[in-house]
């Protein structure tokens, strides 16, 4: 077998790349995409805690492939201050014409709408152990996955936790922060209100949850960033304690809080690979970069790897005696300035917020009050965040 592209992983991001090369191609078969097998008893995803925040311009993207989701909870109005600070910026979808700033789902809820459409796609799937990059022989690769070998043109990797902590150059650094994900709900929630607010430890935010079947209203995703040694605490509370905990954290805003769900902690770090392209090898979303979950990021710049990716390889697509690497070297030049902007934000956000000095802590609050009084300063942050570096 012969494969004009292999993509490694079969999440969100690899799932559409895929769709987006399966439009373009002339014989969708030849592009591969290898996932792991998954359970036929349960979907793979049931047990993911996370909640995903797509931005406006992953929504375009994910509607024009029909792999929307339904039933997504949209964020309508960002409000973004410091705890104990002065200073905050709020942010409306009416400033920029567009109906949400972005939307809240489950992780499975995105996958199940990427696989939906995949099934349609005339793509070959191949479900088994991580398929591996045996050599790379000039314009060739031979992946195997279980028994199975195959040449391939091009491979993607799309599989996330593939970083070398020894590459030179790479970035790997750890925050030194914990972020707990729960569910919880509000006595007094403000619907299509999404909110960030950094402590002296890290950010916390509350993103509006889908209601879902049962009609469950007033839930928020939270994503609380906070020491190790804090989290651990945190993570060991009862639900009646831990709902306290985020009051005092939070503030009175939205009422009591409840817990509404499981707590799952995770530690938070950066691995940003600088050098994304190796012949006709290239990574992309959470195998070229993992960032920090502030303002939601991490998918959002993967899917823009993803349709990046696809334009790229379009003239392979149509003619597969197209060299490869050339294309895929002017895809590395195009995407590295989203790249850098975008983990350069989340990076520094977390950081700077959090040092504990207060001179830095009041340049911060005036920040977000020069960001809430000018538009002109805060139109081009909330188009990054919506869409990207474009």
């Amino acid at each position: 077998m012969q494969a004009d592209i292999t993509i490694l992983g079969g999440g969100p991001v690899g799932a559409t790349l895929a769709l987006l090369l399966a439009r373009a191609a002339a014989r969708p078969e030849n592009i591969v995409l290898c996932r792991p097998r998954r359970p036929s008893v349960a979907p793979a995803t049931a047990a993911d805690p996370r909640s995903m925040a797509l931005n406006h311009g992953s929504r375009v993207l994910l509607a024009s492939l029909g792999a929307w989701p339904e039933g997504g909870a949209d964020i309508l109005d960002v409000h973004v201050s410091q705890r104990g600070r002065l200073g905050r910026t709020h942010i409306s979808h009416a400033d920029f014409g567009v109906p949400a700033l972005g939307t809240v789902l489950p992780y499975a809820a995105i996958v199940e709408a990427l696989d939906a459409a995949l099934d349609l796609s005339g793509i070959t799937i191949r479900a088994g152990a991580p398929a591996a990059i045996l050599r790379h022989d000039g314009d060739r690769a031979v992946v195997r996955q279980d028994d199975d070998e195959w040449t391939s043109t091009v491979c993607v990797h799309a599989e996330g936790g593939t970083f070398d902590h020894q590459a030179r150059n790479d970035l790997h650094r750890s925050y030194r922060q914990h972020a707990i994900l729960a569910i919880v709900r509000a006595s007094r929630p403000r619907p299509g209100w999404a909110w960030e607010r950094f402590t002296d430890e890290g950010p916390l935010a509350l993103l509006p949850y889908p209601a879902g079947a049962a009609r469950d209203t007033g839930r928020y995703a939270m994503v609380w960033c906070c020491r190790p040694e804090h989290a651990e605490r945190l993570a060991s509370l009862d639900d009646a304690s831990f709902a306290q905990a985020l009051g005092r954290a939070f503030g009175a805003r939205l009422g009591d809080f409840a817990a509404a769900g499981p707590r799952h902690r995770y530690p938070l770090g950066i691995n940003l690979r600088r050098k994304v392209v190796d012949g006709t090898r290239v990574a992309i979303g959470n195998a070229a970069q993992t960032l920090h979950p502030v303002a939601g990021q991490g998918m959002n710049l993967g899917l823009r790897d993803a349709a990046g990716l696809a334009e790229a390889l379009a003239p392979l697509l149509r003619n597969p005696a197209t060299p490869a690497a050339p294309l895929l070297a002017a895809y590395a030049r195009a995407r590295a300035a989203d790249r850098w902007v975008t983990s350069g934000l989340t990076d520094f956000m977390p950081r700077i917020f959090a040092t504990g000095l207060a001179p830095i802590e009041h340049a911060c609050g005036l920040a977000l009050l020069g960001l809430d009084l000018s538009r002109t300063v805060r139109g081009p942050l909330a188009r990054q965040l919506m869409e990207g570096l474009r």
